[in-house]
Parts: structure tokens; sequence; C-alpha cells
């Protein structure tokens, strides 16, 4: 702003009235002392100069005097304790509920942020985060009006009420830090509206309490005698399964009596057979007929297996708020006993499956939210662990430490193998839980347990002893040969585990193979893969860095678009390699045939053996193990001559009619998965559009 002179202000105020410059003063010194007849009275000396007078002031209006402390240099107040300061009143919770919904529609719609879903997806997060601690029985309620709003397809109130996952969400946002790495893997994983967040580097310092051994000891020496062991996974027994009900429906499950096919709803188009479908899980028919023709197409009739494996998933795919814990009880104790029956007397060793909790998929560390909430999950660890004493499948030892670990245990066979199975929810991306502290690579402590385990077989092979407390030692010998058995596959490609804790495993893996860990072995996809591990996190993927396989069996349902099968291995009693495996699968396809007689049912026919299917062109002798190293050879082998991945697969749907063709980058991209043990790797590494083969 322009200044206007002081001088000539006077000068031009003098002219209007009339004064000349002579009448004005230029200047004025005040007195030295303070005028102390404008007050009455003071607070202190007026006349003093070390300190500014304080004069006493009343107010007219009150009729009452300021007290001296409220200009009082050396204690005037600091905050003020008397005036009101008025707060927003306090909501009822329904309406806590809609002010955080219309800030979540605020924040979807805000133009300010349209280019940014990431920031609009964990802004939503901390609004329901703070609904939920404030008013924890609104979770569900703003969880599925959110669900409406965006229009998700799934059935909001199955799925997201209190009684389905809503509970779950509710704990896992009031836990997570939904503004960090916690919120923004949600929001990648669950939800496509951010970049999925990087895995975070692992400190290992102190994770190994000991060097991998170099050189490593010298390996075991075959016996040359094979030993007979079955594997099963994913039967997913459907005891409410409605026999001649709509099996070509257009929402899940399909046969069942409440389903249909939206192209024709008054007409079923497809009944369900007795036997299965496509579409279905599998009915108690199909499950019997598998049990029968184990023993008669693995010649154990009469003698068994020398134990088998069951990797999970025991109940049927049914929507959340058709779960309880009384079904998954039923299905457990259904299927258990079927084992026991057609595979016994050898111990069948079972890890627990994502479908074979209430409520499916989820698992939550001890240590959060409290006891009750710590515990919620330890009914079933305490049933399905004594389930399994109960079978005389695992000593006393082992079932108390899973009773009160996850389920997770280690046993010592009397032949020297250890067997080790995990609980692999801990890294299942639909175990909603995985997402709190999910920089964390071992939240759940289950990793420090499986390290320790190792380390210990390790050690025994120098010490001839186990004497870790969750092992129960059947005999004492130098073998320290392990098979690690879980459910969630650590690998293949993204959609199923978690990057930071499989990728903890891989380095575990690496650690401890080839000389401990003989074998992995997974199920859950239902279909048959395998992944390689190699050295130094397949920095360089190579013949001479693979180090260890994991094995995922395929399932004994028929879902989705697949059919039905089981697998035996032939593994050499000394060093427990697998030299073969053969998988037995049964056409779905084939199945409404069998309907309206009782002649025949369904037939178990030998698809493969892998051997034979994919070791022609590879010079290995007739008792060498399937190890790693075979198995990069077989990748190279595709490299080669693409035609053997379409062979893969075919076996990955169980040669199912309805299984999709692999050709074009489809080829390289499962060669890929084959080569990425953790899902990290194959994030990092592969295209994936191809995981599947249904």
């Amino acid at each position: 702003m322009w200044a206007f002179p002081v001088s000539l202000a006077f000068l031009v105020l003098g002219s209007v009235i009339g004064v000349s410059a002579d009448d004005i003063l230029s200047a004025f010194t005040a007195p030295g002392e303070f005028p102390t007849s404008v007050y009455a009275s003071y607070w202190n000396d007026p006349t003093a100069t070390s300190a500014q007078p304080q004069p006493v002031i009343s107010d007219p209006v009150t009729n009452t005097i300021f007290p001296a402390n409220l200009t009082n240099p050396a204690n005037f107040p600091k905050n003020d304790t008397v005036d009101p300061h008025p707060l927003p009143l306090r909501q009822e919770p329904s309406q806590l509920l809609q002010s955080a919904f219309s800030q979540i529609k605020s924040i979807a719609n805000n133009p300010a942020l349209a280019g940014d879903t990431c920031a609009q997806c964990q802004a939503s997060l901390a609004i329901g985060k703070m609904l939920v601690l404030a008013a924890p029985e609104q979770g569900p309620l703003l969880a599925e009006a959110v669900c409406e709003y965006f229009d998700y397809p799934t059935s909001c109130y199955d799925e997201l009420s209190r009684l389905a996952l809503g509970s779950v969400f509710s704990q896992v946002i009031s836990l997570a830090d939904v503004g960090g790495y916690d919120g923004q893997l949600i929001c990648a994983s669950q939800l496509s509206l951010c970049p999925m967040p990087l895995t975070v580097p692992l400190n290992l310092t102190d994770w190994f309490t000991k060097p991998k051994p170099n050189p490593l000891p010298p390996p075991k020496q075959p016996s040359g005698e094979r030993l007979k062991v079955l594997h099963v996974s994913d039967i997913h027994i459907d005891p409410r399964y409605a026999i001649g009900y709509e099996a070509n429906c257009s929402q899940y499950m399909c046969c069942r009596e409440n389903t249909y096919n939206t192209a024709s709803p008054d007409q079923i188009l497809l009944p369900a057979p007795r036997y299965g479908a496509y579409y279905c899980d599998t009915p108690i028919s199909l499950l019997l007929a598998a049990m029968q023709a184990i023993p008669e197409v693995t010649e154990t009739l009469g003698t068994g297996f020398n134990f088998s494996l069951f990797t999970g998933d025991l109940t049927s795919h049914d929507p959340d708020n058709q779960y309880s814990r009384a079904y998954v009880e039923y299905c457990e104790i259904l299927i258990y006993n079927l084992l026991k029956e057609y595979l016994g007397p050898a111990p069948v060793y079972a890890a627990l499956g994502n479908h074979d909790t209430y409520m499916q998929f989820q698992m939550i560390p001890y240590y959060l939210g409290g006891f009750v909430l710590g515990n919620q999950f330890n009914w079933l660890y305490d049933h399905v662990s004594t389930m399994w004493y109960y079978e005389n499948w695992l000593p006393e030892a082992s079932v108390e430490y899973a009773r009160t670990h996850y389920a997770a245990y280690a046993v010592k066979r009397p032949d020297g193998l250890r067997i080790i199975s995990l609980d692999t929810d801990m890294w299942y991306t639909l175990n909603y839980f995985s997402y709190i502290n999910a920089t964390n690579p071992d939240p759940f402590g289950i990793l420090r347990f499986l390290t320790d385990e190792l380390q210990d077989a390790e050690d025994a092979g120098d010490r001839g002893e186990s004497p870790a407390p969750w092992s129960s030692t059947l005999v004492a010998n130098e073998d320290n040969l392990v098979w690690i058995v879980g459910h969630v596959l650590s690998g293949w490609g993204i959609t199923e585990a978690q990057f930071n804790p499989t990728n903890l495993f891989y380095q575990i893996v690496d650690r401890y193979s080839p000389h401990v860990i003989a074998n992995i072995l997974f199920g859950h996809t239902h279909e048959d893969q395998l992944t390689i591990f190699y050295a130094n996190n397949a920095t360089n993927v190579s013949v001479e860095t693979a180090q260890a396989v994991s094995w995922i069996m395929p399932s004994l349902t028929p879902l989705v678009n697949l059919n039905s099968g089981f697998r035996m291995y032939e593994v050499d009693s000394a060093t427990f390699d697998i030299l073969d495996a053969y998988t037995w699968v049964s056409d779905v396809n084939e199945f409404p045939a069998l309907d309206n007689q009782t002649a025949v049912g369904p037939t178990y026919f030998l698809e493969y053996s892998t051997r034979e299917a994919y070791g022609q062109n590879i010079t290995w002798g007739a008792n060498d193990p399937l190890n790693a190293t075979w198995w990069h050879l077989v990748t190279e082998q595709m490299e080669y001559n693409p035609s053997l991945v379409q062979i893969y697969n075919t076996y990955q749907s169980k040669s199912s009619v309805a299984g999709l063709n692999c050709t074009g980058e489809c080829i390289p991209s499962k060669i890929c998965y084959m080569r990425s043990g953790s899902s990290s790797i194959s994030y990092a590494n592969c295209n994936q559009s191809y995981t599947s083969s249904s």
C-alpha cells in the first residue's frame, strides 16, 4: 500500500480546518512518572520502574474485579479451567455408524482423491478403525453398508454380518496399522486398490543359531527298500449334498437344495449326480468310493501303508453364514474315522486346512486382542489334537504341543523320519488376521518352532537324540531327515500366501536343505503342482542351486472343473527321498451315467507315474530320487520341449475334460511358477495369468 507522509497529512488537515503549521507542536515528551491518577487503585506500585503497573480493573457489567493473577507476568493462568470448552455431543452407536459411513462415501466421491484409490482405501479403513474401537458392534454393520454401497460381488449379509466375517473384519481393523503397511496390504491384496507393498527385507542375523554346514554332511545311502506313503488332500466332504438339485448353479455352492441357475431359475439344467459334479464338493458316496479304491489300486489291501498324509481341508465350501463349530467337528470326525478305517493301521499325519476352522480361514496370534480374542480358536486346536490322539496317530507329547501351538507339531517316527506339521493359515491371504503386524514375518512363532525343530534334527545327526520338548522320540538314532507338511502352499502364484512369512520360510528351507529337509508337501489349490526351492533366494536358478521341492497334492473334491484324485509315493526307507509318485483319478464327467443303478460306482484309474511322465529324456538312475535336481532338469526339458508343459498342465487338472489348454505365454509362465517356492519370488518373476488349469 502507498504510504501517505504524516507531515503532508498535517498540512492538508490544517488547510481544511484553518490551522497553520505554527499552531502544531512538532513533538511531545511524556513525563517519566506513570500517571497514577488514571486508575483508582493498583495491584502493585505503579510508580516502580521495574515492573509494568497492574491497575485494578472492574467489570461494570458483572460488578466483579478481575483477579490480580490474570495479568501477573510471573503467575498468569496457563490453562483456562474456568471457562467452557464445548465438545461435540456424544453420539449413539448407530449415529457413529452413519457418520462413519457418510465419511467413507465422501472420501470415495471427493474429486481431490479421485486419482488415488490407495489413499481412499486406507483413509476409509482408518474411519472404520475408529468406529469399531468406539462401538465394536457397529463394525459388521459398516462392512455390510460399504459392501452394498460399492456393489461388491458377494452376498453382503451372508458374508459380512456379525454371524459371518463381519466380526473378524472388525477385530482386524481394530488391531491393524491401517494407515501403514497393514492397511496398504489389505487394500492391495483384498481390494486391488493399492500397489502391493514390497517384501520387507529380512534380518537373519540372530535367526539361525548355527551357520549352514560347509561342506554338507555326506548324504544317507539308500536302502533299496521302498515304503508306500499315501497322500490325500482337500476332501471337502459335503454332507449337505442334494442329489438331483442344480449342479450348474450361478452362485456357490451347487448341488444344494437352495441353489439354481439364473438362466433357468425354475427348471434344473444339470441334476446333481450321486457321485459328484464339477461345481460341487465331495458327496459321501464319492468319498467312500475313493476309500474303497485306495487299498485296491495301491496294492495295500490287508497291509496298509507305512504311513499316510492328509494335508487338510475337511469341510465343504459353504458360505460363511452356514458354518459352525459343530459342522467342522462333524466333518473332522467323519473323515478321520474313515481315514483310520481304510488307510490304517499306520498313522495318518494330518495338517489343518483353511476350511478346517470356524470362522473358516481364520487364525489369530495368541498375544493379540487379550485373552478372549487371542484364544478364540483354542476349541479347534484342542479338539483336533485330541482326535489325532484318539485315532492313535500321534503320541501324547506331540498332541500336547499341538493343543497349545496352533495344532502344529513334530513327531519322530520309529524309522527315524521326523514329520513337522504346520498350520499354514499363518500365511494364507484370506486369513485376515495375517494382515495385522504384517511386516513381522513370523507373528505366530510357528516359523521359529520350525527352525528350532530343523536345527534339532540337524544336530541329531551328530548326537543321536532329539530332546526338543515338542517332539516324541520313539527311538534314538543318527537319522536327521524331515518331511514338512502343511496345507497352503508357500509359492507358485501370489494369491494364496503372504510375501513376508513365505520369504522367511524360503530362507529356512534354503538353510536346512538338502541335508535335513527331505520333502515338503502341501495341498490347497486342488490342482497337481510342484515348486522348487533354490539357494540364495533363487538369484541363480540352476541345477547346481536347486535345494528342495514342495509337492502340491491334487484334491479329492472335483471343485472346480477338476477330476477327483489321490496319490501314493514310493519312498526310500533310509533317505526318505521320493523315488516315484503315482496319481489316480476318477473322471467326474462320467458320473451322471452312474445314476439310477447300483451295479458299478466310480472308477479310479492310474493317471500317471511321475518318473515316467517327466523323466524320459533325463539321465537318471532307476533308484535315484525325484529331488530338486531332477525337477530342475524337468523344467529345463520343458524349456526345450513345450509339449511337456502341456502334459504337465493336463495333469494339473487331473486330466479333466473341463481343464484349460496351455499355449503361448502360458508355457514359460508354468515353468516360472514351478521355480517359485515363495509367493514373493513368483510376484517378482512370473506372469500371474496362468496359475490355474481350470
